[in-house]
Formats: structure tokens, C-alpha cells, sequence
């Protein structure tokens, strides 16, 4: 089957690209893993993955006032030179996860940030409730890393669907625009405000 799931992932895991661009590579050469990262890297795809090691010391600080002050959020993406900070696209791409930010109220960038005593707690809330559910024993840690798994794309920024388009993650995303501007960029810190929110 064309672009089947282990297929790309097996071709992200090499080259760093997007999900709908492994697929696309390996529709395009017949599910050929070695043709589809040379395909990916004449598009200059396959090159996020070469840059994530390099320093990323440059960036920008962005706000975003959303719903008549309502929503604020403060977000800081790093890259690696002041040319690429000042840059539109790199700006937009900026402006873009505020966006996302306000509208979906994630909590971490990624999942190392979350705390490991909250991750155990989920952990243990979403067993009672495999329990609850009737479910047998065996059944438990399957619904439960399900479960784990959702709680991970709703609270953390990586893992989330883009806004703009759903069919990409904003990881994926990020790997699009570090081989489209050519430098390493890093989602380093948001905060969201929300007005009369505890």
C-alpha cells in the first residue's frame, strides 16, 4: 500500500520531514525509502533534521492581544541569526503559534516538560476510569496510553494540530519551515493569559 504508516514513519525517522510530505515522497517513488529521502532532499526537506544540532541563539519575542484584551500570549521562538529573526516568513511563522496558543490553551511546548508526578497522576485517574468502564485487566494499559497519548496533543504545542490546517502537527510544521528558511529554530517558552482565569 502506498505511503503506509510504518513506511513514514520509518522515512520521518530518517529525515526529519512532514508527515504529508513522506507520504507524498513515497507515493511519488513507490514506496522506495531510499528514493523518497533523495526526493525529500532535492526539496530541501530532508535538511530539519541536519540543522536541529546547531545553536539557536537569535529569535524573537512575540505578543499576541486576542478578543479585545481578553487573551494575551507572550511566546519566544529562537533561530539561529538576527537576518532570520527579522524575517517575514520567520515572523508569520511566529505570529502563527500565538495564534495557535490562544486558540487551544496548550500548557507545555513538549512533552520533557511535563512533570513526571503529573504524568503518573493522569496516569493513574485514567486507569479508574478503564475500571470504572467495565473493562478487563488486560484491557487497562492499552486505554490508558490512549488516553495518554490525547492528553499529550491537547496539552502540549508540539503535539497539537495546526489551526490553519489539521492535517499537520505543529512539530512537522517546525521541520517545514527550518528547511524552508534553512536555519535550526527552537519553540522556547510561551505564556497565555486569559482575563479573570485563576
Amino acid at each position: 500500500m502506498a505511503g503506509s504508516s510504518q513506511l513514514v514513519k520509518e522515512l520521518r525517522e530518517k529525515t526529519g520531514a512532514g508527515i504529508l510530505d513522506c507520504q507524498k515522497a513515497l507515493l511519488e517513488n513507490a514506496d522506495d525509502i531510499e528514493k523518497s529521502i533523495d526526493y525529500l532532499r532535492q526539496k530541501g526537506l530532508a535538511a530539519a533534521a541536519k540543522k536541529s544540532g546547531r545553536e539557536t541563539n537569535q529569535g524573537l519575542v512575540h505578543s499576541y492581544i486576542h478578543m479585545g484584551g481578553k487573551i494575551g500570549v507572550l511566546i519566544e521562538v529562537n533561530c539561529e541569526t538576527d537576518f532570520v529573526a527579522r524575517n517575514d516568513e520567520f515572523k508569520a511563522f511566529v505570529n502563527d503559534l500565538a495564534l495557535q496558543i490562544a486558540a487551544t490553551r496548550p500548557l507545555y511546548v513538549k512533552r520533557d516538560d511535563i512533570p513526571q508526578d503529573l504524568i503518573d497522576k493522569e496516569r493513574v485517574i485514567y486507569e479508574g476510569q478503564a475500571k470504572e468502564m467495565g473493562k478487563p485487566p488486560a484491557a487497562w494499559p492499552k486505554i490508558v496510553d490512549g488516553k495518554l497519548e490525547k492528553f499529550f496533543q491537547e496539552s502540549c504545542l508540539m503535539e497539537q494540530s495546526f489551526i490553519k490546517d489539521p492535517a499537520v502537527i505543529i512539530k512537522d510544521l517546525l521541520a517545514q519551515k527550518i528547511s524552508k528558511i534553512g536555519e535550526n529554530m527552537n519553540i522556547r517558552r510561551f505564556t497565555r493569559y486569559q482575563l479573570g482565569e485563576a
